[in-house]
């Protein structure tokens, strides 16, 4: 029963969103407010690990911590300039060039960090 109930309530939704003059627009608000609440979650969750694990992100050092950041930073990045980056062929080789020198220095981290 609660199944049924759940699939009625979606099916609601989009009958309003496609019968309902604006429907389209309340969705993409509904849609950006549940990617701000995502983000928000991810960014929670970031700042949680970070208070977890601020010792052992301290104890890999300056340089192997700037590396972390970096390919943190990069791999944001590289999210962000997917569609844009994939448009031409030298963009996608730039992607995949970025993606592995995010991956190396990840790996790098790793094992330093496993060094110890």
């Amino acid at each position: 029963m609660k199944n049924a109930r759940n699939v009625a309530i979606v099916l609601v939704i989009a009958a309003a969103v496609y019968f309902i003059p604006g429907g389209g627009r309340a969705a993409a608000t509904a849609e950006a407010v549940l990617w701000v609440a995502f983000a928000l979650g991810v960014g929670f969750l970031v700042v949680r690990l970070y208070r977890e694990y601020h010792m052992t992100l301290y104890g890999l050092g300056e340089r192997h911590r700037t590396l972390l950041y970096g390919a943190i930073a990069l791999a944001v990045f590289e999210w962000l300039g997917r569609v844009r980056m994939w448009q031409t062929g030298l963009g996608e080789l730039a992607w995949f060039v970025l993606l592995a020198f995010m991956g190396y220095a990840l790996l790098e981290v790793y094992r330093h960090w496993r060094a110890y």
